[in-house]
């Protein structure tokens, strides 16, 4: 794995700071952005200059610490606390749907409410900030593991908006196994959907794969069934900004689609993510709030001039919910989870708060 991959998201040298690789200037030009307000932060986060459910849980944990030291020292603890609610409530708000940021606030906040030493509060935090991202590192690597045993060296692969590392620390979750694969010697074919209206696939999931050494094709999104009919495609392999308790998925904007196309040709549909992805407290896909994008991004993005006239309505979700009735798999660092979800899911949790690590081979759940 190139190293550029590992070191998107971080603190800076002094620790006053946060510091991400500006995920839109890719693949033209690679800038870094230091960010020192929560009004920065917001925009970061809102704007997908850092983006991926599981890199923005991991870039909230470090915005937090760094909000945490700008703290006036005469606060009392209890104001302390009020105002790091308040600042985690404000960039928990940036963006409603990936559960992985209000995870990652609230593991924060937790830590906090701990100390009551100005001292021992910010030593807290920084430790928990490295501890999320490591531990990230370390699920990206066993998610990627498990991902690998579902397919077979020279299978085709197709996966719509990015799931690599740019959208976690290492490895990814639907890119895991591919990068994984790569360092054993499989030769995958990766299809990669441009996913509109962002082309997160073409400006990321493509850019990630090429530097890696490993075969992709870029397609149009509506190009998707014609591959799969094709007889190119033996899996799909797609990231997830949260899981509902029953296996309802929900990711980018068009991934129901490739979803219900899959299930049409026989190809089995798998969903790789960690455990803070999964969100128990949400019963079904119907709970999960969608996030609202500007129509602009549909009709100018991109664009040297409008596609569309003026007056023309858009409707720009950013996601939608994949029904659990067709997904294959949901692959997490405890192993992959069958159907049904709402017992498989269930019982990746009850190992987790047992304390039971994860990465062993037989934590795979039936």
């Amino acid at each position: 794995m190139s190293e550029y991959l590992s070191d998107h998201v971080h603190l800076s040298d002094d620790g006053t700071a946060v510091v991400i690789l500006d995920q839109t200037q890719l693949p033209n030009r690679t800038q870094y952005l230091t960010l020192r307000t929560a009004q920065e932060m917001y925009d970061a986060i809102q704007s997908l200059q850092v983006r991926g459910a599981p890199c923005i849980g991991i870039c909230a944990a470090y915005d937090l610490y760094v909000l945490a030291q700008q703290a006036d020292a005469a606060l009392s603890a209890a104001d302390f606390l009020s105002k790091l609610r308040e600042q985690a409530e404000y960039l928990a708000s940036s963006r409603p749907t990936a559960v992985n940021l209000r995870w990652a606030l609230d593991r924060m906040l937790q830590a906090a409410e701990q100390c009551a030493d100005r001292a021992d509060r910010l030593s807290v935090l920084r430790d928990e900030c490295i501890a999320i991202h490591k531990e990230d590192i370390a699920m990206c690597r066993s998610i990627a593991e498990y991902g690998l045993s579902l397919v077979k060296d020279g299978d085709g692969i197709l996966t719509h908006c990015n799931a690599g590392p740019l959208a976690t620390s290492r490895y990814g979750t639907a890119l895991g196994p591919l990068f994984l694969g790569k360092e054993r010697g499989y030769k995958f074919h990766v299809f990669s959907d441009e996913t509109r209206p962002l082309l997160q696939g073409a400006r990321l999931t493509s850019y990630e794969l090429s530097r890696g050494g490993i075969d992709v094709t870029l397609i149009c999104d509506n190009m998707a069934s014609l591959v799969m009919k094709n007889g190119w495609v033996q899996a799909c392999f797609v990231g997830c900004d949260r899981v509902a308790a029953n296996g309802d998925a929900a990711n980018k904007i068009g991934t129901s689609g490739v979803a219900i196309l899959a299930k049409h040709y026989g190809i089995p549909f798998y969903v790789l993510g960690p455990t803070s992805t999964i969100d128990l407290n949400c019963a079904t896909g119907e709970d999960i709030p969608i996030e609202q994008r500007d129509p602009e991004e549909i009709k100018e993005k991109f664009y040297a001039e409008p596609m569309a006239l003026p007056e023309v309505k858009c409707y720009n979700p950013a996601f939608d919910v994949t029904d659990h009735t067709l997904i294959s798999g949901i692959v997490t660092e405890y192993g992959i989870c069958r159907p049904p979800y709402t017992e498989s899911l269930r019982a990746v949790f009850d190992k987790k708060h047992a304390g039971i690590p994860f990465g062993a081979p037989e934590e795979e759940h039936a």
